[in-house]
This record gives C-alpha cells, structure tokens and sequence, in this order.
C-alpha cells in the first residue's frame, strides 16, 4: 500500500506541476501581450509628442521671422530718426556742422596714414 500511496502522490505532484506549467505559460503569453499593448502605444505617444514638437519649432521660425522684421522696422526708424536730426542741426548750424565734418575726416585720414606706416615696418 506504501507504494500505491507514493505513485498516487507522484502522480498528482505531476499533475500539478503541469498545472503550474501551464499556468505560468499562460502568465508568460499575457505578460507579451501587455508589453506588446504597452509598446504599441508607447510608440503612438512617442510620435504624437515629436510631431507636437515639430509643430512647435515651425511656429518658433515663423515667429523668429516676425521678431526680425520687428527689430529691423525699429532700427530703420531709429536711423530715420538719426537722419533728421542730423539734417535739422546741418540746417541750424551749418557751419558747425562742416566743421565736424571736416575734423572727422581729418581725423580718419590721419589715423589711416598711422596704420599704413606701421604695416610698412
């Protein structure tokens, strides 16, 4: 009887082995399947935000584009500026106005005559 009790128990050791087998060959294939599920929408969610991006750094040029041609409107209103006041001292002044013309192109003349002679040495 000793033995009979023995392969019954080897018996159902087994079928539960098999059971636990199977079970975990199951785990396994659900495990897959939920990474797979999980890469899958990985992937979805990793091209939605570098389109996102990619949207945004075009509204960043377009905007870089209008942010210059702001700046430049500024600059040239600023030089228009500049002119007419120089015009309107010219008009004033003028010969105030010719003689700080013709000390700064002296002054140029001279500091170009320096530099020549140095690079000669």
């Amino acid at each position: 009887m000793s033995t009979e009790a023995m392969k019954s128990n080897l018996s159902e050791a087994g079928s539960h082995l098999k059971q636990a087998a199977s079970a975990a060959g199951e785990s396994i294939k659900g495990a897959a399947s939920a990474a797979g599920d999980e890469l899958r929408l990985g992937k979805a969610n990793t091209k939605a935000e570098l389109a996102d991006g990619a949207l945004s750094g075009i509204a960043a040029a377009e905007n870089i584009g209008a942010a210059a041609k702001e700046q430049m409107d500024v600059l040239m209103d600023k030089s228009r500026d500049m002119i007419d006041s120089a015009a309107e001292l010219i008009r004033e002044r003028p010969l105030t106005a010719f003689g700080i013309a013709f000390a700064t192109g002296w002054a140029i003349a001279k500091l170009a005559r320096m530099g020549s002679s140095s690079d000669t040495k």
